[in-house]
């Protein structure tokens, strides 16, 4: 039943290269850092037109998480970055179940957290399990790094209307009124509520992730 695309694996030097970024960012700026894993969309449920129960393929995808979590954690510490990964739903052979003492107390212990399997509820999507888990942690910014070529926040989808201009800053507010494809709804929302703002930026590109680790200016801020 695996796929026999190779594009629907782990990529390992990607993997490899986003690990090395945040190990060398984590120990070089002293920071604090947690990441939140998605599945990769393994399974799309209902849309696939085969009938699934929509639970039961968000529990698919939220395993999905685990895998790519613990690939992200054997590449850290390959690199000497301790880590620890804590999942919504238990599996306690494989790593720790989500405790948000224990998580900001690994995070205090200079390892980096991954969080898998988004909230451990089906209908939620890994931008709300990042937004709890970032307001949970009392993180400074949620860091959403697309894997679309996108590079930011724009007025339309730059791949189709190239008209569109990226926003290098904006509120809140705009991306509801205007319904502008950040994050989903829940998240954006529940981030204004609890004053997290969030950096927009394309994780594809080398260094990236240690550019919006560092503050310096990339993407889109929404706050």
């Amino acid at each position: 039943m695996a796929s026999s695309n190779p594009e629907d694996s782990i990529d390992g030097a990607i993997v490899e290269r986003m690990a090395q970024e945040l190990a060398t960012a984590r120990q070089e700026l002293e920071l604090e850092v947690a990441v939140v894993v998605g599945g990769g969309n393994i399974w799309r449920g209902a849309d696939d037109g085969v009938g699934m129960d929509r639970a039961t393929a968000d529990h698919m995808g939220m395993l999905a998480t685990a895998i790519n979590a613990l690939a992200l954690q054997d590449a850290l510490e390959r690199l000497g970055q301790p880590t620890r990964v804590q999942t919504g739903i238990e599996m306690k052979s494989i790593a720790e179940p989500y405790i948000r003492r224990r998580a900001v107390r690994h995070l205090e212990k200079g390892r980096v957290v991954v969080f898998a399997c988004g909230t451990g509820n089906p209908y939620f999507t890994t931008d709300t399990a990042a937004a709890l888990r970032a307001a949970e942690i009392e993180a400074d910014a949620v860091l959403k790094g697309t894997h679309s070529g996108v590079d930011g926040v724009y007025t339309a989808d730059p791949r189709t209307d190239p008209s569109a201009t990226r926003l290098d800053s904006l509120t809140f507010d705009d991306v509801i009124a205007k319904g502008l494809r950040v994050m989903d709804m829940t998240a954006i929302t529940f981030c204004r509520d609890n004053k997290l703002p969030i950096l927009v930026f394309d994780s594809m590109v080398e260094g990236n992730i240690r550019t919006a680790l560092a503050g310096d200016p990339i993407g889109s801020l929404v706050s």
